[in-house]
């Protein structure tokens, strides 16, 4: 195993314990760590393998809260079903953009993700809600749109599909994550398998990366519990952190 595997496992497992402290976000460092850290060459690979290792963990993660029945399938099926589309028209349009220009604009992403996480959590919503004739444009809009984020920029976008799912059904924020998790999964094969098609995506990297993944969340688990009442300030840090590695990101692709 070389040096450049074990980084990948400590990069995903890195991933995996801050989804398990803070939630959703996590996987917004993926595509960061795996250029600057484990080395990957080209922004795009490193997008495809992100967007492989963000879909499996959101498909493990979904299962528990299935489970739980916390999932409003008919609304998760539509937002993923028009996010698909939208995935896919991403995934093509950030293939054909220069890396000099999607770094940038990732940076400023990642930006408005701390900023949206420095934020206080929306009202609890309804938790019974279902899906109506009347509520599925706007699910099945929000959906192409998040969608077509998810895919140009390789990230789950569980950030976006939340207060989006809450938006255009007003689901409680339970269901909401839970149902999201559907969605990341989806845009994150849909983006993957684009990628995939055209060599963009580092199989042996991306298994490294999960398999990390899953370490780090097992760490993670008993950790969330012990910390609970402190997960807002865990949220507030790494909002902060991410503004840093933002800054980071920005300024190596503006520097060259």
């Amino acid at each position: 195993m070389t040096s450049a595997d074990l980084l990948a496992i400590a990069c995903g497992g890195v991933v995996g314990l801050v989804l398990a402290l803070v939630g959703g976000g996590g996987s917004i460092l993926a595509t960061p760590l795996l250029i600057y850290v484990v080395g990957v060459s080209s922004p795009h690979v490193a997008i495809g393998t992100s967007a492989m290792a963000v879909a499996v963990n959101a498909f493990a993660n979904l299962i528990a809260h299935a489970r739980a029945g916390n999932v409003k399938w008919p609304c998760a099926a539509a937002f993923a079903g028009a996010g698909i589309i939208g995935a896919l028209i991403g995934a093509a349009a950030g293939k054909r953009v220069d890396a000099h220009v999607i770094l940038p604009l990732f940076a400023l992403l990642m930006a408005a993700i701390a900023v949206n996480m420095l934020r206080p959590n929306q009202a609890e919503g309804d938790p019974t809600v279902h899906l109506t004739p009347e509520m599925a444009p706007r699910i099945a809009g929000a959906g192409l749109a998040v969608g077509f984020m998810s895919g140009f920029f390789g990230i789950g976008g569980g950030f976006l599909i939340v207060p989006g799912l809450m938006l255009a059904s007003g689901m409680a924020m339970l269901n909401a994550v839970a149902s999201s998790l559907f969605s990341v999964g989806a845009f994150g094969a849909a983006t993957a398998a684009s990628y995939a098609l055209d060599g963009m995506v580092d199989w042996r990297v991306a298994a490294l990366f999960i398999a990390g993944g899953v370490l780090g969340g097992l760490l993670g688990a008993p950790l969330s519990a012990r910390l609970a009442k402190k997960r807002g300030l865990l949220r507030q840090m790494f909002a902060v952190l991410v503004l840093f590695v933002a800054a980071y990101v920005f300024y190596r692709s503006v520097a060259g």
